[in-house]
C-alpha cells in the first residue's frame, strides 16, 4: 500500500482480510505450521495498516460535497471505532503464534464487526470510485 492509501484501498485491505480471516478461522491451525500461518499475519498487518488516518481520508475523499457535515459528525466515531479494531488486531499480531482459534475470536470482535459496519455506512457518501 502506498503512504497514504485511498479510501479504495483501504477498503480493499480491510475486505480481503476479513474474507481471509474467515476462512483461516475454519481451518483449524495453531498458527505453527507456516503458509497460510504467515499469511495472516500479512493480512492482519494490511488491515491496521488501513486503519491508520482512515477518518482524515474519508472525510478527504468526500471533500465538501453533499453529507459532509455529517460524516464531519461521525468521524470521531469511525476513529475511535479504527482505533479499537487496531488495538484488537495489534493484540493478536503480536503473539508469536496465530491460531485459527484467535482468529475466530478476533472475527467475532465487536470492535472488528463495527468498524466493518462504519464503513459501510461511510461508503455510500464516498465519491462512485472510493465505494465498496
Amino acid at each position: 500500500m502506498s503512504s497514504k492509501p485511498s479510501v479504495a484501498e483501504r477498503i480493499d485491505a480491510i475486505e480481503s482480510a476479513y474474507e481471509f480471516m474467515l476462512a483461516y478461522a475454519a481451518q483449524g491451525r495453531r498458527g505453527t505450521e507456516g503458509g497460510p500461518s504467515d499469511e495472516i499475519r500479512d493480512y492482519l498487518e494490511r488491515f491496521q495498516g488501513a486503519l491508520e488516518g482512515l477518518g482524515a481520508a474519508c472525510k478527504a475523499a468526500v471533500g465538501e460535497g453533499s453529507g459532509a457535515a455529517a460524516l464531519a459528525r461521525f468521524l470521531p466515531t469511525l476513529d475511535a471505532d479504527a482505533e479499537k479494531a487496531g488495538a484488537a488486531i495489534g493484540l493478536v499480531t503480536a503473539q508469536a503464534a496465530i491460531s485459527s482459534q484467535k482468529i475466530d475470536n478476533l472475527n467475532a470482535s465487536l470492535h472488528v464487526r463495527t468498524l466493518l459496519t462504519d464503513m459501510f455506512l461511510v461508503s455510500g457518501m464516498l465519491p462512485e470510485d472510493e465505494a465498496l
